[in-house]
């Protein structure tokens, strides 16, 4: 009879843990967002310091970056709600602690980059940092019509918590680390890209994290609309800003946007000489987009049938 009750009590007490695991996994924040789809972009990826005090804490095909300023840590991106487990486990990893988090930088308003921002945030107490019009999309936990992808974006977690608007040129500086935004709306209206510079011993080089500058939308969007000519306008501006900003290492937001994926894997294998230290990283990429842009334009402009 004693061995049947703690038999019994056993399974209640397996049972408890197992109610107590399922509402832990069922975190309103780190819900799973458009799953089977994104899976594509986070196949698990070593941490790895790239240089100086920046390192990489993301995944193969979705880049999250981490920049040690001495004084705490500055994130950028977070990749998607499902995702933020396996960040943590990253920080982690390379000896921070989740409350080293001081500030975490949005590029883009969407479910793939900003996705985790929410729960991030509660979980490191950091500051999310992001252009107006983005601010707006986070507070809300969804896109407006001013995005070209408006009506097919799933919603992502608002953020509710500490939420720092920026201009266009503002420097966000902590401990001796100094982040500039760039403002490089497109893809979406308030996306924002950032630059500093980090130093290995005496040499100190100039670091790019662009956002996405694919011309993207729902179908039956016309980029060539004369309604969104003054979008375009600021779209072909935004891609000529990028090349044209001092960059010997770029982390795009998906990496392989700018061939940051193929680098990694040669980093991972040989990381001298550095495979990511290329000052024509960011003309190659403004290059491949105002290409990829004119295309877009020009079968809009070819008659159907």
């Amino acid at each position: 009879m004693r061995r049947i009750g703690w038999i019994i009590a056993s399974v209640a007490a397996l049972g408890v843990a197992s109610v107590a695991a399922s509402q832990a996994v069922d975190d309103p924040l780190t819900r799973p967002i458009a799953a089977d789809y994104a899976a594509r972009w986070l196949a698990p990826q070593p941490p790895k310091r790239i240089y100086g005090n920046t390192y990489l804490v993301g995944f193969r095909k979705m880049n999250v970056v981490l920049i040690d300023s001495g004084a705490g840590l500055i994130m950028i991106d977070s990749a998607l709600p499902q995702s933020v487990t396996a960040v943590e486990a990253n920080i982690r990893a390379l000896g921070f602690k989740l409350s080293d988090v001081k500030l975490i930088l949005s590029t883009e308003p969407h479910y793939d980059h900003a996705g985790g921002l929410a729960a991030l945030a509660r979980d490191t107490g950091a500051t999310v940092v992001a252009s107006a019009p983005a601010a707006a999309v986070l507070r809300a936990g969804k896109s407006g019509a001013d995005d070209p992808q408006f009506g097919q974006l799933p919603a992502l977690p608002a953020v509710t918590g500490k939420l720092r608007v920026v201009r266009d040129g503002e420097a966000i500086r902590l401990g001796s680390v100094t982040v500039t935004a760039l403002a490089t709306p497109g893809h979406t209206a308030g996306s924002m890209s950032w630059r500093w510079q980090s130093c290995d011993g005496a040499r100190c080089l100039n670091m790019v994290f662009a956002s996405s500058l694919n011309p993207v939308s729902v179908d039956g969007y016309r980029f060539s609309d004369p309604a969104h000519a003054a979008y375009v306008a600021a779209f072909r501006r935004t891609i000529a800003r990028v090349g044209a900003t001092p960059c010997d290492v770029l982390f795009t937001a998906h990496p392989d946007n700018s061939g940051g994926d193929t680098k990694f894997a040669a980093f991972e294998l040989q990381p001298k000489p550095n495979p990511f230290i290329d000052s024509g990283a960011c003309r190659d990429l403004s290059a491949r987009y105002t290409k990829i842009l004119g295309e877009r334009l020009a079968s809009e402009a070819k008659p159907k049938g």
